[in-house]
């Protein structure tokens, strides 16, 4: 790094320190609603001439519903298009960037809207009964492709509703944004999962024939826009999704891995009809997150690094290049000339849209953080440790800025969702939730145990069949690392999570009674009862097969088969609508806590799925967690 990049990067760090008011000094308790009234930014479009920005906003205030933002580049004006309690999302600007199109529900059902870059008002493109689940706009400007159930297809509320009834397949459909007549493309009865236009003419398909079968067996296929036809392009390893067009058209890209999981992480990249799909990124050794094609050889990629999100400049066939950015990268797109703008954050800064010039000067381009003015986050020390086997494990500790030193803190362990999922710097739910925690009192623990994205591919496939071992293990010797530094009462200990972290707490307290309080949150009780009843039975197959024929293996990682051994207060809570873990996970759950004589209560909220999204019942659960901790883990007085 020269001097000149090393007086810039600090003159920038200087600058988000400031602007960001992270103010050293006493830490006032936050509030639950404190806590949840920060703004996610994500989905970042630039305009073709780079003058007009496109994004979504995602506040609790607003339920969760993703609000678009439309931002004038030179000005930094930005304003909300999105009418109160509604949702709009996907921007995409045409490619002559004359409109802006995105879905939205604001007369009811989601269908697409578009709107003159210059900001008339949008006007509904498609009148689906059913609503729209995608859509992509043609090379030339003068189509809509879009993914849609027929208007004759059985609704969810018509009478008998017959598993894997074909006709409630989506279909490919082609619409004329101004005459607004659509038709439908291919065949009916085939699955279609993403789409991309190759040329006016021609669309490549992910989908498969075999909608019936619960496993991943899309291909890619290239469907004629006038009459329907298809020929086979190319078959991906399984899984795969991201499905992306270079800008010339001739070749394509997805994201998958040559093992069959457990996710997609690596870009393959194949020229269209000539059969050399291959794995481009494989050096990378990390998972790419998301990807801009700006020109037929060049690729940018958001990559997960740890705790860090970095941007990479890809050239095909060239080593990948990464771009020195302060700040952790949760959603990006790039200029003509190679400049980058970019949602930054880190444990100290909220998120905010940067810009990185091509020269590698750094702007602040928004201040959209709301409701935490003034209020300073607490310290975050990320660190590593050696795990049982010699595993180094990388972890992050935040703790009360405030506290006094001659007193020893109440800790809480809070594991990440997943598996393969991880924990950034940033501020999301989960550092909500540790922030809160922090502010009254505790010290905060976020672990990246096996098994968890951001790391190299082996680490990522460590906890194969192994739920509960070796990851639950690693979270264990940071813990006993932690404790050893002499600040964390070693008998005020509690646990907690969500979705695969409200899992690994359940298994936690089937295997020690060192932990005095649990929050489970949308968790896997029984493993093979979930996997008969989830909506997405393939996405597990990889870790444990299926149970009837690995039946074994299902129980040894069940946290129901050890539930008499748990002796730990445990707080849950679940969406009545979960599909991902259905609810019975969490009523199997309390049902068995209730039976042994362990102190439980169970929280659900109707109407939510697998993450409640109501700012209510947020700060409702907040309320509860906060309360069932200092209950439990407080000293009395």
């Amino acid at each position: 790094m020269n001097l000149r990049t090393s007086i810039c990067r600090l003159l920038v760090c200087v600058a988000i320190f400031t602007v960001n008011s992270v103010v050293a000094g006493a830490q006032t308790p936050l509030t639950p609603a404190q806590a949840l009234s920060y703004r996610r930014i994500a989905d970042l479009h630039l305009s073709p001439d780079g003058s007009k920005l496109a994004f979504i906003v995602y506040t609790y205030p607003e339920d969760w519903a993703p609000q678009l933002w439309l931002m004038d580049i030179a000005t930094g004006e930005a304003r909300d298009l999105t009418p109160s309690k509604k949702a709009e999302r996907a921007p995409q600007f045409s490619p002559d960037g004359r409109t802006l199109a995105f879905l939205s529900n604001r007369d009811g059902k989601t269908q697409v809207y578009a709107m003159p870059v210059n900001g008339d008002v949008p006007v509904a493109v498609t009148a689906r009964q059913y609503g729209v689940q995608n859509f992509h706009w043609s090379p030339d400007s003068h189509a809509i492709g879009y993914l849609a159930k027929d208007d004759a297809a059985p609704g969810e509320d018509s009478g008998p509703q017959i598993a894997d009834d074909e006709r409630g397949l989506s279909r490919l459909w082609i619409v004329d944004p101004d005459a607004k007549t659509a038709r439908s493309v291919g065949a009916a009865g085939v699955k279609i999962d993403d789409f991309q236009w190759q040329d006016p003419s021609e669309i490549l398909v992910a989908s498969t024939d075999r909608p019936r079968v619960e496993e991943f067996t899309d291909a890619i296929y290239s469907w004629s826009a006038a009459d329907g036809t298809l020929r086979l392009v190319g078959r991906p390893p399984q899984p795969f999704d991201s499905l992306r067009v270079s800008p010339d058209g001739k070749a394509f890209s997805v994201r998958s891995t040559d093992t069959a999981g457990p996710d997609p992480r690596d870009i393959f990249v194949g020229g269209i009809d000539r059969g050399d799909l291959h794995d481009a990124t494989r050096a990378l050794d990390r998972s790419v997150s998301e990807m801009k094609w700006t020109d037929p050889s060049t690729m940018w990629l958001r990559v997960a690094d740890g705790f860090y999100n970095r941007i990479y400049r890809f050239r095909l066939g060239m080593a990948p290049q990464r771009i020195e950015l302060p700040l952790s990268v949760d959603s990006f797109d790039v200029f003509r000339d190679g400049g980058i703008v970019f949602v930054g954050g880190d444990f100290d800064h909220l998120p905010e849209i940067y810009i990185r010039a091509a020269d590698g000067t750094i702007r602040q381009l928004t201040h959209l953080q709301q409701g935490l003015e003034g209020v300073h986050l607490a310290t975050t020390t990320i660190f590593h440790t050696r795990s049982f086997d010699g595993t180094d494990i990388e972890a992050a500790l935040i703790e009360p800025s405030d506290a006094p030193r001659i007193e020893k803190r109440p800790l809480v362990l809070i594991v990440h969702g997943g598996p393969s999922s991880n924990f950034t710097a940033g501020y999301d739910w989960d550092e909500a939730w540790a922030q809160l925690l922090v502010s009254h009192g505790y010290d905060a623990l976020l672990v990246n145990p096996r098994g968890s994205n951001g790391y190299g591919e082996d680490f990522v496939k460590a906890n194969r069949g192994d739920w509960g071992g070796g990851d639950y293990k690693d979270l264990m010797a940071v813990l006993d690392a932690v404790i050893a530094r002499g600040s964390v009462d070693p008998d005020r200990l509690g646990i907690g999570g969500w979705s695969y972290g409200a899992e690994m707490s359940e298994w936690a307290i089937t295997q020690t009674n060192r932990f005095k309080a649990a929050v489970a949150g949308a968790g896997v009780f029984d493993q093979q009862a979930e996997f008969e009843t989830e909506s997405c039975p393939a996405c597990d197959e990889w870790y444990l097969g299926n149970p009837w024929e690995n039946r074994e293996a299902f129980a040894r990682n069940s946290p129901a088969t050890f539930i008499r051994n748990a002796r730990t207060p445990t707080l849950i809570f679940d969406g009545l609508d979960d599909t991902n873990n259905p609810v019975g996970q969490s009523k199997g759950l309390y049902r068995a806590l209730k039976y042994f004589g362990v102190e439980t209560e169970m929280v659900l909220y109707p109407g939510e799925g697998h993450s409640p999204r109501k700012m209510s019942y947020n700060v409702d659960m907040f309320e509860r967690i906060l309360d069932w901790y200092d209950s439990h883990l407080k000293k009395a007085h």
